[in-house]
């Protein structure tokens, strides 16, 4: 992936996800005043939000037409109050959180040959069943490719060998991770 944000552009997109949450808290709306040239362009992305190592909440997706600060803004409130997995971030939770954004390159359909632990994440769709894992989860997890396909249908809420299937589509696709506590 060719994506390179500089390191003051991506403290600003951390900056801008942490104060669009901390605004809607007070029901307000955040936005960048100029949006830098470098953020001149659409792009999907996922917000994950870890409270003392642990998952908060993460929502992104996959638009390519929304510019990037106007969707990591909007997912850093999806993913702070309406994750369906947890409460909404409360103010002194938002304090003790860490905020990670991941912009993602466009999706390319794939095998499962060409997937490359460490580089690609994955999203898999089978009928109206879709599951996506970022890059990061699998090297988290220590998982191999097969481990990493087959967890994408968990997730997905199928069987975990349903990537085998001749109707299972596999897209892959790349993302800049950074972090508050990461900015390389």
């Amino acid at each position: 992936m060719t994506l390179q944000l500089s390191r003051e552009t991506r403290l600003l997109l951390l900056k801008l996800a942490r104060q669009s949450i901390r605004s809607k808290q007070d029901n307000q709306i955040y936005s960048l005043e100029t949006v830098p040239d470098e953020l001149d362009f659409n792009g999907g992305c996922f917000v994950t939000i870890n409270l003392r190592n642990r998952l908060r909440g993460c929502i992104g997706n996959f638009r390519d037409d929304i510019n990037i600060a106007q969707n990591i803004s909007e997912m850093a409130c999806q993913a702070a109050f309406a994750d369906p997995r947890f409460g909404p971030v409360s103010k002194d939770e938002l304090g003790m959180c860490e905020i990670e954004i991941s912009v993602l390159s466009p999706m390319v359909k794939t095998t499962a040959d060409e997937i490359t632990v460490g580089r690609d994440g994955i999203y898999i769709i089978k009928g109206n069943s879709r599951g996506v894992l970022l890059p990061q989860v699998a090297t988290e997890r220590d998982w191999n490719s097969k481990e990493f396909l087959e967890q994408t249908c968990v997730k997905a809420g199928l069987s975990q060998n349903d990537w085998k299937e001749p109707d299972t589509e596999i897209y892959r696709f790349e993302a800049l991770i950074f972090n508050e506590n990461n900015l390389n």
